[in-house]
């Protein structure tokens, strides 16, 4: 029988054919370029209306941005990956406990992103978990490494406070009240995916992830300092986003695109993989509660382009795009007006 993971320490010396991507469909990475003055803002920085304007030119054009200075303790973050690399190092038998390809499970190890229903597979494992409350979650978490369950939830909680200040800026950034976007988006559910890209044997032919968007509202993202892998469609092509240190990579997703009335891009974004080394990022979503009515800002709407999506609940939303395949066209194209 196959490995259902790859990390289970098997070394490919060619990709298996079900990962291999169709010609047209292939990462032609000789034709990436660098994603040059990829926005860094410093968010210690004291003059809250500069911080604010540059935030709304980063929305607008890029959909998204890198933080430093964003209170998320050195420690949280470095024992963070700490714990990512514990967990994937643990013996195969001892990760598959936590294996499933149930979309609905709040806790399970998988592989690709919907493996019963692709036909070609990409090079990523990942941690899929349920991180708010916590309380309900954290049982259900891996038990080892021991300290796990510890090191993350920490880590969670800083990460969240990190999103509820993203979300007062951007609110304010689109000339809304700073708590406008947290009462629409009510008491909002966070998830992580502990991503995990093996060494590929030929990373021209496949994907860690093709490109798609993010569902949900806000995307913290932590990269790999040492491996690059994140790319970005700006104006058709695809740009590489290389690490910046101590920064996290902040993605708008498919529902603050519909709040702002489409002023603010949900970024395509891709992971590609490396010929020699693993690579290791945690992505941390916020999503609305199933119930939030996601609909445009009253105050974006009153020019006379009117509403783009008409009014959806996030529950109807999230089901829509798991049916469909990751790199089918943008979700929000079935909700426009």
């Amino acid at each position: 029988m196959a490995a259902k993971v790859l990390s289970s320490g098997i070394r490919y010396s060619d990709l298996p054919e079900s990962y291999v991507r169709p010609e047209s469909d292939r990462p032609r990475l000789s034709e990436v370029s660098e994603c040059e003055n990829v926005p860094v803002i410093d968010l210690g920085c004291p003059d809250r209306s500069h911080v604010v304007q540059q935030i709304s030119l980063a929305c607008t054009h890029y959909g998204f941005f890198q933080v430093i200075n964003h209170g998320v303790s050195k420690e949280a973050v470095e024992r963070m990956l700490e714990a990512a690399h514990g967990f994937f190092g643990l013996p195969v038998e001892e990760k598959l406990k936590l294996y499933s390809d149930d979309p609905s499970k709040t806790t399970r190890l998988s592989t690709s992103f919907n493996v019963k229903k692709e036909t070609v597979h990409n090079w990523r494992d990942y941690l899929r978990l349920h991180c708010y409350p916590l309380h309900k979650y954290v049982p259900q978490w891996p038990s080892n490494p021991p300290s796990f369950k510890e090191i993350v939830s920490r880590y969670c909680v800083e990460v969240r406070g990190l999103g509820y200040r993203l979300q007062e800026l951007i609110s304010e950034s689109l000339g809304l009240e700073k708590d406008y976007i947290t009462n629409v988006l009510g008491e909002q559910g966070q998830h992580m995916a502990v991503n995990y890209y093996p060494p590929c044997p030929e990373p021209e032919l496949t994907y860690g992830l093709p490109g798609h968007t993010d569902p949900n509202a806000l995307t913290i993202l932590l990269q790999d300092l040492q491996v690059a892998g994140l790319q970005v469609l700006k104006q058709g092509k695809w740009l590489a986003v290389n690490p910046h240190p101590d920064a996290f990579v902040i993605n708008i997703g498919d529902q603050l695109q519909a709040l702002s009335n489409g002023r603010y891009k949900s970024v395509w974004h891709r992971a590609i993989v490396n010929a020699d080394k693993p690579r290791m990022s945690v992505a941390s979503f916020l999503c609305p509660y199933d119930h939030a009515l996601i609909s445009p800002a009253k105050p974006l709407t009153e020019d006379e382009c009117g509403a783009v999506y008409r009014d959806f609940t996030y529950a109807e939303y999230y089901s829509k795009f798991w049916s469909r395949n990751l790199d089918q066209e943008h979700c929000l194209e079935l909700f426009k007006n």
